[in-house]
Order: C-alpha cells, then structure tokens, then sequence
C-alpha cells in the first residue's frame, strides 16, 4: 500500500513537473503578460517589419483598373442622384409669379423648333406671355421616321408644352387654337377653336404689343394631280400614324386570299419621293422594318417586298442657302442627299444598293393616282420619257408651303409684295414693313436653308433680344431715377456716389444694347441611312469632318438624345430602342 501510494505521488509530482516546464515553455513563447500594451504594440510591430523584411512586397497589377472602377462607381452614383434630380424637379413645379398689367404683352403664334427655343430662354418675368398653338406639345421631328415603323413610340418624342410654360418664372398663358388671321393695324390675332369639344366661344381676338410668328409651314405638292389626295406626308404625328397603318394594310392585303401576282407586287412597293434626310431616313428605317421583322413573321413576302427613293432635280435655290454648302449642292444636284459631302453620297447611295433600295435620280413626278405615279424619267443623254409605277404605299418627303395665316399677313403689308418664301424679315428678324413683329423658322424667308437647326437658333436669339430690351428699359429708368435723385443732391458727398452710380449703370446700358444681328452658324448634318449606319457631315473648326458607318450611328443617337428638350424624352426614346432591340417592331396594325 504504501509503496503504491509512493508511486502514485511520485507519478503526480512528475505530472506537476511536466506540467510546469510545458506552461514555462508556453510562458517564454507567448507574450510576458506583464508586459504592458505600449510594449505588446511595439513587439507586434517589430514582427511585422521583420515579415516584411522577409518576403519582398508584391507589385500590384493594374492599378488603372482600380481607379476605373471606382470612377465608375462615381459616375453611376452621381447620374443616379442627378436623374433623380431632375425628375423630381420635372414632377413638382414651383409657384408662378402672376402678370403685371404695366407689362407688355408678348404673342407667340406656334410650338414648333423656333417657338419651344424662345420659350425656354425667355424670361417670362418681363412680359406677359401668352402662346397660341393647334397642338399643345413639341415634337421632335428628327425622329418622327422612326414612329413610322414603330422603332420609337410616337408620344416619346412629345414634350407637353404646358410642362415647359409650367416651369417658367412667371404664368404664361396657353391657347390650344388656330391662328386665321393677323391685323398688324389694330395689333390683334384671331383665334379659332379647332378641337372636337368646342364651348359657347369658338372664335375670338388675342390683343399684343409684340408679335412672334413662328407657325412652320405646310406641304408643298407643286401642284401636281393627285398628291395631296393620294400620298402620305411626314410632319406631325397623325402623318407617322397613318403611315404605319397603311404600311400593314398594304403587307396584309397582299397576303390576302387570291390575290393576283400584279397586285402583289403593288401593294408591296413602297416608294418615298425626296431624297432629302426625310426622305432618306424614312426609306432606311422601313427597309430596316422589313429585314428584321416584317420577313420574319410574314415570310411569304421576303422576295415581293420592295423600297424606292425618287428624287428629282432639285431647286438649289429652294434647297439650302447657307454659303458654305451652296457649292457643294450645285456639284450633287443629281443625288441624295446634296447637301452632305459627295464622299458620303456616294456612301450612302451604296449602302442602299446593298439594302437593295433603289434609287431614281432625274425622275420628276408629274401625276399621282390611287395606284400609279406617272414620272418624267430624264435619260443620260438628255431624253425624256414618261414612266408608270405601281406602288402601295406613297410618302412624300419634300418642299415646303406658306400657311393661310401667313399669306394673308403678307398680302396685308406692301412691304412683303416681292416674298415668295415666306415672311421677309431684316437681320433682327423683325417682319419689313412692320415694328412690332418678328418672324423665324419655316415661315419666315431669310438666307438661310429652313431647317429644325435654323429656327432653334433664331428662336435662341430672340430670346436673347427681348430679354436684352427689357434689361434696357429697366436700366434706362434706373438711370432716370439716379440722374433725377444727383440734381436734387444735398451735399458733395450724396451727389459723388450717386454720379458714380449714374455712370456704372450707363456703362452696363451700353454693354447691354451692344447685342448684334442674328448669325447663324451651322454645327453640321446627320441622316440616317439603315442598317445601323448614319453619315455625319459636322463643321469642326475651319472645316468640315465627314464620317459615315456604324459609329456614326452611335453618334447620331447620342446626338438625337441630346437634343431632345428634356429628360422625359431621353429615357423614354431610349426605352423604346432597347424594347425594338429585344422584343422586335410590333407588326400589328394599329
């Protein structure tokens, strides 16, 4: 027993004495925990400079990467928080100030290109605007083409107008009618109440002191039979309507029980006169339709379908009057396009022999039926034909005519006897024979090509015009005030500080009348040609950069997106490529 006992102690002294020398080694490798925390801190730097001594740092690859990214992260974060923004200003628009009765009354007449640009720029604090218009929004018009086919959806490219008076300063007052007659005499508009629901008043008089005649113009079928009856125009929204119906109606007929070969091959003639950017994009976009899906859903079409683009001599007078690329249409009087540079021409014109559309050049349209067009067909070497052509569908794409209202004011002022354009106006835009009057866009007749560019630039000067002789007049009576209050002065002093205020405010008067006549300056051309290629002929510095091909295109619809007068549109016209992109053209009817 006992010398169990002194085995068993002399096993628990051993196991205290292992057990002590393994919490002595474990003592000596962990950290002394006497040690206080500067010296913990201390030793775990000291290990880790030695690791770092030890083994060379690794170079890290590709640090641009890095920044990209979180460049990007910023970017998104930042155009999330602005588009958030200016929808959220776009929805909740602040309180307007109400007219002043001491103000004067400006009349704009339209709501095209030249009246949105004045609108927007103006400021309706100096005068009491009031807006009289058939249609109450904007249209972008460079894409209406692409509504023909259902690329875009027609209300992606209208902008209310009464969300762009909304956000004004100052109320402006809107008239959804019809301008029918202007008496410059007695400074009135009558007004006519066209819409479907009328009230107990349909006509009535608009009384201004100033007058912006900004109506556009109509279409011009050079009196030739049957076009006006027969023919599809492309300039508002009801045209672009009308053009997708019938597009279907013509494929649908075709594909109808029993129809005859000749038949066919009618309806499914499509033919687009004007070889203008119209003309041009409409043609691009319907052989687009067709390729991607028109082909796809209704097969037995695919070698029946058909695109022609008839373009004729053109007027070069009547064509474009900017210097610059007066020449260059009077070299290209027989292509597309004449106003763009002849290397894209011929690129154009070679891109539609690859979409298989064809072109007619020297070919004048002289009679148009229900089912017919007869042209005179000039041969190269200078004879005359006359040629029948079956189509189903017929668009007409070019020239421009004076509206009623317009040609009524002219016959009223002796000054405008010799236009034949429009109304002529002076280097201000101010109507000849007339003060308080101003003219721009497709209505006025000046030397420059009327063009959606042209009638935003005119309508941005004009702006800039009534807002510079407002500024004038507030100064002029300033200037009065000051001048009345340094005569009456009583004392050295008074009248020392108020002389140099006379003065600042004659030199800011100065500056302010120093506004010169209107220049336009032209920032290029861009059409779209199919198959997801554009053409670009932009002024860059001195000169003139052409490109054309499938970067173009990029271009061209970031161009076109920039464009578009607010953000509304931009997000809507870029759903609708993105839904034509995945989903394809909707092929129904309506």
């Amino acid at each position: 027993m006992a010398s169990a006992a002194a085995v068993a102690g002399l096993r628990t002294s051993a196991g205290h004495a292992c057990s002590g020398s393994r919490r002595a080694f474990v003592t000596r490798a962990r950290p002394i925990p006497s040690l206080n925390r500067t010296s913990l801190v201390a030793q775990q730097s000291f290990r880790r400079a030695f690791a770092d001594a030890a083994e060379p740092p690794k170079k890290k690859r590709f640090p641009f990467l890095r920044w990209a990214r979180r460049l990007t992260y910023v970017y998104v974060v930042g155009g999330a928080v602005f588009l958030a923004y200016q929808i959220y200003d776009l929805r909740h628009p602040s309180d307007q100030q109400e007219p002043g009765p001491d103000k004067k009354t400006l009349v704009v007449l339209g709501s095209g290109w030249g009246a949105v640009s004045l609108l927007k720029k103006l400021d309706t604090e100096n005068y009491n605007v009031v807006v009289i218009s058939p249609r109450n929004f904007f249209l972008f018009t460079p894409l209406l083409p692409s509504c023909t086919t259902g690329t875009i959806e027609h209300r992606s490219i209208m902008e209310p107008l009464r969300n762009i008076l909304r956000h004004k300063k100052a109320a402006v007052k809107f008239y959804e009618a019809e301008a029918t007659k202007i008496d410059h005499e007695k400074k009135v508009v009558h007004i006519s109440d066209d819409s479907d629901i009328k009230g107990d008043i349909s006509q009535t008089e608009v009384p201004y002191d100033m007058l912006v005649v900004a109506v556009g113009a109509t279409n011009a079928t050079f009196g030739i039979p049957g076009v006006r009856e027969h023919s599809c125009f492309l300039k508002e929204v009801g045209d672009a309507q009308a053009i997708r119906k019938k597009i279907m109606d013509c494929v649908e007929t075709a594909t109808f029980k029993d129809q005859s070969p000749e038949e066919i091959e009618r309806l499914l003639h499509m033919v687009v006169v004007g070889g203008g950017p119209t003309g041009v994009e409409f043609a691009g976009e319907l052989q687009d339709f067709f390729e991607e899906d028109l082909k796809k859903w209704i097969p037995e079409i695919t070698d029946k379908f058909h695109v022609t683009l008839v373009e004729a001599l053109p007027n070069v007078r009547n064509t474009c009057w900017i210097p610059e690329v007066l020449g260059r249409i009077a070299d290209n009087c027989f292509k597309v396009l004449p106003m763009f540079s002849k290397t894209l021409i011929d690129y154009t014109e070679k891109v539609f022999n690859d979409e298989k559309i064809t072109v007619r050049t020297k070919t004048m349209v002289k009679k148009v039926t229900d089912k017919t067009i007869e042209a005179e067909v000039t041969r190269p070497d200078g004879s005359k034909s006359l040629e029948i052509m079956p189509y189903g569908l017929l668009v007409w794409a070019t020239g421009n005519a004076i509206r009623p209202v317009v040609r009524d004011l002219m016959s009223r002022i002796p000054a405008q006897k010799n236009s034949r354009r429009g109304l002529a106006v002076n280097e201000y835009l101010v109507v000849d024979g007339t003060e308080n009057i101003w003219a721009l866009g497709d209505c006025s007749s000046t030397k420059y090509a009327p063009t959606a560019q042209v009638a935003s630039q005119e309508g941005a000067f004009l702006a800039r015009l009534f807002n510079s002789m407002a500024k004038t007049q507030i100064l002029e009576e300033e200037l009065n005030r000051l001048s009345e209050l340094k005569v009456a002065a009583s004392d050295q002093e008074e009248y020392t500080r108020l002389e140099a205020q006379v003065q600042a405010r004659g030199k800011q008067l100065g500056r302010v009348k120093q506004m010169g006549a209107f220049e336009y300056t032209h920032q290029g051309s861009l059409a779209y040609i199919g198959s997801d290629r554009a053409v670009a002929d932009i002024s860059w510095l001195n000169g003139n950069f052409a490109t054309g091909g499938g970067l173009t295109y990029l271009f061209w619809r970031s161009a076109y997106l920039s464009m578009c007068f607010s953000t509304r549109n931009r997000i809507l016209v870029v759903v609708d490529w993105l839904k034509a992109k995945i989903f394809g053209r909707d092929v129904s009817r309506e």
